[in-house]
């Protein structure tokens, strides 16, 4: 079916009458396959992106800031990301980092160079860097320092960020007084008289706060000229990406679901939107253009920093998740809170983000339990609740409902496809799979790419 506009139903525009003007329903260009990670991060998205990466032409950043983490295993090497997208190891693809990510480019280019001596090498000719990011200075990571210790001063709990600055960024581009790449690149007189009052306005609320501004623009004058060869109208290259030739453009989300500043679990989440929506408006991808959404669940459930966690077990259970699965925080180097998967939370997921499959990472670290708990349901003074609760104090008081499974007992790092997992493996994997309604298309057993497991 296709769709004609006549010069009749253009007459309202500015533009020249066209007839016979045709567009496809179906013709919309390129698709992008996004990646989003379907808890509460962590969860083995940097191995999901390596693995499709591989015959990307196109991996793209499309929000947050070197806050998430992701570490990918190649050939014995193991890589840490921030900012870069994990694509940057595949030498035949861009990488680009979009509008919708917040940039600290000390922490790009040193975690360029960390990566450069393990054998990243080129990865700045092989990185396009939006014009239209906003920039996170060394001020506003102080500045999420001193906000967590007010917090801790006022409430008796913070956040738990990264510290990173973040936050801060993001409170900057929204209040409109934040600076972008294209400014740092353009009339340097004009920014630095912006930066100048951006550092006045953070110290008039924080009068600790001290910045020395000339030495800090110094510095920024330096990045600029060795971030001007990156950098690209984000949005045009996108465009020429999505309505060119036939290529193949991957999405890479950082932080998660459950982290979203809109559908998270609120206080306690980042500052942008890690949900399928944060792909359209941090890349300027229109929604038609959209294919397949990854979602990225362990086979248990892990949660950095504090907030509500329903299936999170302080006992021997929890100890041994956190230790077999090394459960540590790339970017914070925190230990992460440990329990069982929770279905509730990877439904809800799938509700926002609407998941065409699944990829179930560490299931692996499973291997040595006697029983194996699933989360299926809340219940709240008794009565099963068939939503997500929006308030944290309401799900700090569900209780969770479980369904019990036997262990497998058997080693399944050698797996390498479905029919080489055990049998009651097989049926907890049938049993996820049929109760958030999204096929499972890989299952992850080991820290490399030979260790996802595709089954279709």
């Amino acid at each position: 079916m296709s769709v004609t506009w006549s010069a009749k139903d253009l007459k309202n525009t500015n533009q020249p009458a066209a007839t016979g003007l045709k567009r496809s329903r179906n013709d919309v260009g390129n698709k992008a396959t996004v990646v989003l990670g379907a808890q509460w991060g962590d969860e083995g998205k940097g191995k999901v992106v390596d693995l499709l990466a591989t015959e990307a032409d196109v991996v793209c950043r499309c929000q947050g800031g070197n806050n998430a983490g992701h570490t990918v295993v190649v050939e014995g090497k193991e890589y840490d990301f921030h900012l870069l997208p994990s694509g940057i190891i595949n030498t035949k693809s861009i990488s680009l980092i979009g509008n919708g990510v917040v940039i600290h480019l000390p922490g790009l280019f040193e975690e360029g160079d960390k990566n450069d001596k393990k054998g990243l090498k080129g990865w700045e000719k092989r990185l396009i860097v939006s014009d239209r990011a906003h920039i996170v200075f060394d001020f506003h990571q102080v500045v999420d320092g001193l906000q967590e210790t007010e917090r801790q001063a006022q409430e008796g709990k913070n956040i738990g960020t990264t510290k990173k600055g973040i936050g801060p960024a993001y409170s900057s581009k929204a209040s409109r007084t934040g600076l972008r790449v294209c400014d740092l690149l353009g009339d340097f007189k004009d920014f630095s008289t912006k930066f100048k009052n951006l550092v006045h306005q953070y110290q008039s609320m924080y009068p600790a706060l001290t910045v020395d501004v000339e030495d800090q623009l110094k510095k920024l004058k330096e990045y600029a000229e060795r971030l001007r060869p990156m950098v690209r109208d984000g949005v045009y290259y996108m465009y020429e990406a999505l309505h060119g030739s036939p290529k193949k453009i991957l999405v890479e989300g950082a932080n998660a679901a459950l982290l979203d500043i809109d559908f998270g679990t609120y206080p306690f989440v980042t500052s942008s939107n890690c949900t399928v929506g944060g792909a359209c408006t941090g890349l300027g991808i229109p929604p038609l253009n959209i294919g397949d959404v990854f979602g990225v669940a362990k086979a248990y459930t892990t949660r950095v920093g504090i907030g509500a966690f329903p299936t999170e077990q302080l006992n021997a259970v929890g100890e041994l998740l956190q230790t077999r699965g090394h459960e540590v925080g790339v970017t914070t180097g925190r230990k992460r809170r440990c329990g069982w998967l929770d279905l509730v939370i990877v439904r809800y997921a799938h509700m926002i983000n609407g998941f065409t499959a699944i990829a179930l990472t560490k299931l692996d670290i499973l291997d040595v339990l006697d029983e194996i708990k699933v989360g299926v349901a809340y219940k709240l003074n008794g009565k099963r609740i068939p939503h997500f609760p929006a308030n944290m104090d309401v799900l700090q008081k569900v209780e969770v409902e479980y369904e019990t499974f036997p262990g497998w007992k058997t080693d399944t790092s050698a797996a390498r496809k479905w029919n080489d997992l055990p049998a009651k493996a097989q049926n907890y994997i049938r049993f996820i799979e049929n109760h958030i309604g999204v096929p499972i298309k890989w299952v992850g057993v080991g820290k490399s790419r030979e260790c996802m497991i595709q089954m279709f």
